[in-house]
């Protein structure tokens, strides 16, 4: 899956062109590289994003279709900012 439409659906970016944009101005780090929109997220890349406040994440899970309740087991927080 696309970087960013894995931010836009784990709920880490509330929207894909937020998510895209932020990618466009080296705001998102993969595994401590500046990341295109166009990454192919695997499980166990660390994402770090740095906007209003710089948050890292694990990936555990990837899913096209994520619901409220169930977007927060798509990945693991491990450091808010």
């Amino acid at each position: 899956m696309r970087l960013d439409k894995y931010l836009k659906v784990s709920r880490l970016i509330k929207r894909r062109t937020v998510a895209n944009e932020a990618c466009d101005a080296g705001k998102i780090l993969v595994n401590d590289k500046v990341a295109r929109a166009s990454y192919e997220v695997k499980i166990g890349d660390i994402i770090e994003i740095k906007l209003a406040r710089n948050v890292k994440v694990k990936v555990l899970n990837i899913s096209e279709i994520a619901n409220k309740s169930n977007a927060a087991e798509l990945f693991e927080i491990i450091v808010v900012e």
